[in-house]
């Protein structure tokens, strides 16, 4: 059985943070269809304008931020005293759980091009201790499928294996496929499912898809062809089926959680973790 496109979601240039410019794809009107995942967005850029300002210091709490780069550099620095930088084909991985404040920089490139996941905690562990790593391609599993090259960063695809999450099971796979190429994957039943074309155009089960956007997926057999050269990131969990009380960088399940977390904010209670590293 072929699966189908239940939702398509192209991307638009939005500003955020210091005045960064970025690709805004997923968000508030995608909760329900792509649950769990909350925001996508994209980094593409050869102007160093468009992003030497940056993420200057600001909280999160409830969600986990899945960052990948392809090309160019972000350096994170948290309250947990971490302060990493990550480069092409690395991930950085960062849960929020009871509170976290951090900031994101990026270094002049050539280009800057990448996408930050924010990925929404159960109900049950929206309270857990924050958590920082870094995930490069040396890490994981590296595979060849069809035509493609296939880097299974979180979770697993047939016998191959990638990092497991602490908390939701995440599929997070990066598909690159020369023009031309083909590649055939099936979705995982009972998952959420849905991929984003980074770099290039597809053809996906017969239907053109347009570089910079997210396709959400119904089970079945994923018949990809590259239209040129492309990069895709796969994503998939099953969904949690929960309340969402979204304030901008904060997930919580109700509002009174969610105006629980700015009081606490407010009077310096928010950070429950803090390790000097």
């Amino acid at each position: 059985m072929k699966s189908k496109i239940l939702k398509r979601v192209k991307g638009f240039r939005a500003v955020d943070g210091a005045g960064v410019s970025l690709v805004r794809v997923l968000g508030h009107d995608t909760t329900k269809s792509h649950d769990p995942f909350l925001m996508l967005d994209s980094f593409d850029s050869t102007n160093y304008d468009d992003y030497k300002a940056g993420f200057p210091t600001h909280p999160h709490r409830g969600i986990e931020t899945i960052t990948y780069l392809s090309q160019g550099h972000i350096t994170h620095k948290d309250s947990m005293g971490n302060e990493k930088t990550i480069g092409p084909n690395m991930i950085q991985w960062m849960t929020a759980g009871s509170g976290i404040m951090h900031s994101e920089t990026f270094q002049e490139e050539k280009r800057l091009l990448g996408l930050q996941l924010w990925l929404n905690l159960p109900q049950k562990e929206k309270m857990v201790d924050p958590f920082y790593q870094e995930l490069s391609e040396e890490d994981v599993a590296n595979f060849e499928l069809g035509d493609a090259r296939i880097k299974v960063f979180s979770g697993e695809y047939g016998e191959h294996k990638g990092y497991t999450p602490k908390h939701n099971p995440l599929d997070y796979f990066v598909i690159n496929l020369k023009k031309g190429g083909k590649v055939t994957l099936d979705t995982k039943e009972g998952y959420t499912t849905h991929l984003f074309t980074l770099l290039g155009e597809i053809t996906l089960n017969g239907e053109d898809v347009d570089e910079k956007t997210d396709l959400l997926l119904s089970e079945g057999e994923v018949e990809i062809t590259a239209r040129e050269d492309v990069e895709i990131v796969w994503m998939a969990s099953p969904p949690l089926n929960e309340g969402i009380a979204w304030g901008g960088p904060i997930v919580m399940n109700t509002r009174e959680e969610l105006i629980h977390a700015f009081s606490e904010l407010e009077n310096g209670t928010f950070i429950k973790t803090k390790m000097d590293l």
